[in-house]
């Protein structure tokens, strides 16, 4: 069983950055893919950023040229580096693993609170 754990999240204001990270138990996490998501109150929940076992990358375009998703198979860690955030980023953040590319996302952690002021 396949346990995700997010941290990094935190209270910022507008144009700053955060390294959030999803720590994994399990041997076989770097055949995972591994995606970000977000859900701010009263909206549904986005995806953000995927990245596969060979390190491809995919990002949602509200994101793009802002966030990087990267991983350390080593550590069982997949990071989301957030740069010039905005208080449109503010959301809980999940992180989710994916077996295979017609799967669902599964394994969801309990998120990290990212609120972005103004």
């Amino acid at each position: 069983q396949v346990q995700l754990v997010e941290s990094g999240g935190g209270l910022v204001q507008a144009g700053a950055s955060l390294r959030l990270s999803c720590a994994a138990s399990g041997r076989t996490f770097s055949m995972y893919t591994i995606g970000w998501f977000r859900q701010a109150p009263g909206k549904e929940r986005e995806l953000v950023a995927t990245i596969t076992s060979s390190g491809s990358t995919n990002y949602a375009d509200s994101v793009k040229g802002r966030f990087t998703i990267s991983r350390d198979n080593a550590k069982n860690t997949v990071f989301l580096q957030m740069n010039s955030l905005k208080p449109e980023d503010t959301a809980l953040y999940y992180c989710a693993r994916r077996i295979i590319p017609a799967a669902p996302f599964g394994s969801w952690g309990q998120g990290t609170q990212v609120t972005v002021s103004s």
